[in-house]
Formats: C-alpha cells, sequence, structure tokens
C-alpha cells in the first residue's frame, strides 16, 4: 500500500503562503506536476500513491471517480492561480504522473493543460511530459496529446526479459514499449524516455543486457535506469519475506549499474543525474532538473507534494478526501513545512550531487569539506572539477553515492 505522509504544520484552509515564499519568484522557474491517481492493477514493487478500482469501490464514490478527475484537478490548478496571486511566471515545465495518467483519455489530459496554459501560460520553450504506460496508448492517443501540447513521453518498459515483467507484476507485453517509441515518433514527440529497473530477483546480467539493447534498439533520446527498492508492505516485500523469490543485493546493483553505464555510453547516452543518461542537454528531462535544483513547482492530485519559495507542503492521499476538499473550496493540503536556510543548504548537497554538474564546495561545512577530501583521495570526487570549486562524483562515486551525500551533509 502507498507509503505514509510526513508530519507538518497545516495548510491554511485557502492554501495561502507566507509572503517570504512568493519573494523573489519571479527569478525561479516554475513547473507543474500532476498526478493521476489510477492504475489498472498494481505492481508487485510498488509503493506510489495509487489505487486500483477494486480499492476505491465505495470509499469515495462519485467523487474518486476516474471520469471526472480531469475536473477536479482543474480545480486546483485554479486554486493554484489564487494563492500565487500576481506572480508573472509561465509553467516552464508540466509532468504528468502517477499511476497510470494515460488511463485518462487523451483528451482529459490535455484539458488539464489547457487549464495551465489558460491560468498562467506555458514558456515558449516548455516542456510537457507525461508518463504512459506502453498497453494504454495507440497512434490515435498519442496524435491526440501531440496536438495538444504534449512534447516530451517517458513510457514504464522497466524490463525486456518476460520473467522478469512477471516478478514485477508488470501487465505489459515484452516489444510492446519499443513499439510505442516508434509511434511516438510518428506522432511527433521530440522527446522519449524509457523507464528501466534493475535487481529484479531472478534478473541475470545478460537479462538486464538484454533490456538495455532492446531500450537503445527503439531509438529513445533519454533512458532512466533505477535499482529496484523493496519497499515495506508491498507485495514483492512479503513474497521476499516468504522466501518465494530471493532478495538481490547491493553488489548485483552495482554490477548492473556499470553495465548500464558501459552500454549507454557506447550507444552516445551521458549521465546527468546518477540514475538518467540523456543523447543531449535537450534531451534532459527538464522538470526533474527543477526538483534537483530546488525550484519551484506544484503539485497537483492526491498526495502530491508542492514546493515555492522554500515552503513544502503535500495534499491529502485519497482521491476521494481529495475531491471532497475541493469541492468543499478547501485546499486539498494536508500538511507542509517551512524550510530553514539550513534544511535548503542540506537539501541542495543532497539533490546536486546527483547531478554532472555537482555541488559547489562554498556550500560544505568545515565536516563536509573534510569529507570531500575524503572522497578526492578515495577516488569518489573528480579532480579537475574540485580544483575549480566542485564536488562532482566518479563513476566509482556514483555507486556509492548516497554514503558520499551523508558524510558531506555533515
Amino acid at each position: 500500500m502507498p507509503s505514509a505522509l510526513p508530519d507538518g504544520e497545516p495548510v491554511p484552509a485557502d492554501g495561502a503562503l507566507p509572503g517570504s515564499a512568493l519573494a523573489g519568484a519571479a527569478a525561479r522557474p516554475l513547473g507543474f506536476y500532476l498526478h493521476v491517481p489510477y492504475c489498472a492493477t498494481r505492481c508487485g514493487y510498488c509503493d506510489f500513491n495509487t489505487y486500483t478500482a477494486t480499492e476505491l469501490r465505495g470509499t469515495g464514490g462519485v467523487l474518486a471517480s476516474r471520469d471526472n478527475y480531469a475536473d477536479t484537478l482543474a480545480q486546483e490548478i485554479r486554486l493554484a492561480r489564487k494563492v500565487l496571486g500576481d506572480d508573472p511566471r509561465e509553467v516552464r515545465t508540466v509532468f504528468v504522473g502517477g499511476g497510470t495518467p494515460t488511463l485518462l483519455a487523451a483528451g482529459d489530459l490535455v484539458r488539464m493543460l489547457g487549464v495551465i496554459r489558460e491560468e498562467f501560460g506555458l514558456a515558449p520553450d516548455a516542456e510537457i511530459t507525461t508518463e504512459a504506460n506502453p498497453e494504454t496508448v495507440d497512434p490515435a492517443y498519442l496524435a491526440t496529446l501531440r496536438e495538444g501540447g504534449f512534447n516530451r513521453i517517458s513510457f514504464g518498459m522497466q524490463s525486456a526479459r518476460p520473467h522478469v515483467l512477471r516478478i514485477l507484476d508488470r501487465t505489459h507485453t515484452p516489444g510492446r514499449p519499443e513499439a510505442c517509441v516508434a509511434e511516438a515518433r510518428a506522432a511527433g514527440f521530440e522527446h522519449v524516455n524509457l523507464d528501466l529497473i534493475y535487481g529484479t530477483p531472478g534478473e541475470s546480467d545478460d537479462d538486464w543486457r538484454a533490456s538495455l539493447e532492446a531500450a537503445l534498439g527503439a531509438g529513445p533520446d533519454h533512458v532512466s535506469a533505477y535499482a529496484l527498492i523493496v519497499e515495506e508492505g508491498t507485495q514483492l516485500a512479503r513474497r521476499i519475506r516468504r522466501g518465494e523469490v530471493p532478495m538481490t543485493d547491493d553488489d548485483v546493483h552495482a554490477d548492473r549499474y556499470l553495465i548500464a553505464e558501459e552500454t549507454l555510453g557506447r550507444a552516445g547516452f551521458e549521465w546527468y543525474e546518477v540514475s538518467n543518461w540523456a543523447t543531449s542537454e535537450a534531451g534532459r528531462c527538464l522538470h526533474n532538473e527543477l526538483y534537483w535544483r530546488g525550484a519551484d513547482w506544484w503539485g497537483a492530485g492526491p498526495g502530491a507534494h508542492s514546493h515555492v519559495g522554500g515552503v513544502r507542503w503535500w495534499n491529502v492521499k485519497h482521491p476521494g478526501a481529495y475531491a471532497a476538499a475541493l469541492a468543499d473550496g478547501r485546499s486539498p493540503g494536508a500538511g507542509r513545512e517551512i524550510l530553514s536556510d539550513e534544511d535548503r543548504r542540506v537539501e541542495r548537497v543532497l539533490l546536486e550531487l546527483r547531478l554532472r554538474e555537482g555541488v559547489p564546495l562554498s556550500l560544505l561545512k568545515e565536516q563536509g569539506l573534510a569529507a570531500a577530501r575524503r572522497a578526492l583521495a578515495d577516488g569518489l570526487l573528480q579532480e579537475g572539477p574540485y580544483e575549480e570549486g566542485r564536488a562532482v562524483l566518479t563513476l566509482r562515486g556514483r555507486l556509492l553515492a548516497d554514503a558520499v551525500v551523508r558524510d558531506l551533509v555533515d
């Protein structure tokens, strides 16, 4: 089941932000994340805030229906306009995620985007992305999205091997994600991503190489590759606990990451974030870079998180409760926190170290600088950037990124 929300102070009923959050806003990029919480089935490894029809039955009534979800989400976008007041920024990025956004009609996704365009305006070069399940789209669906303003799409491929997909409880047919890339290109999408997962129980090195080669053969300009994390409360965690499938260890994850780096690099992809590779700077996911660089984004939808000017808040999780709050004219926010300068410094180190450009050494305190010197000596940071005042991970450092960043934030 979905993980729990964090604690925090109450969100005002009208969603108002403190004046400090809007100070200097015009100088920061603004993005929107639109969360679609519906899935046809629940994947065994997933603990995202998503719901199947069976899970929603009798718990939200008509308010939780995906048939009117676009109208419900539009109410929060209009609330965002009121809260941000005369903020002059056009929206730089929109990312529709889930769940399975493409369980909604293509016209619904286009209408949601249209409300953002009407209320805020879209920057001329705005990046507009949706995630998609390969089995829920066809050429006509993709054409509607493209005509409606979407210019980037991310398909959940995960693996090319049927037995790996079965362990993950993925329902798409092997080969379908690759076909979707061709269909998206034909519809006019400039940028296409494929998501992959490595380290699934029962996956071999050869299985992982085959998945990478299949993905590359499809011709995307972006690949995301994530180590499988077994979250408590998921079906996969229960299967591992019962001994039905083995747990994959960290050494295997490291080996698979090295295979990914070598295979993708040989095909002309360069890493720009620890788990993300693109064929060019234009192929990077600008929306995710907003997160990694601490910019502003409004997350609309059940359980969605937002950040504006050092204020972070999150919505109630259940689609019924979310819709009910908006129908009553209230913010769906469940809690918020106002980040201190130290909080924001720590987050910059945590997130920016994962980027190819790294993090300025000037953000580190004395103990963090000492840790950076040790990391440099241990071959975890690159020498050239270090001499120029930045901590940038080496390939070995990327394998140990979580440990390196823990030392640097001290």
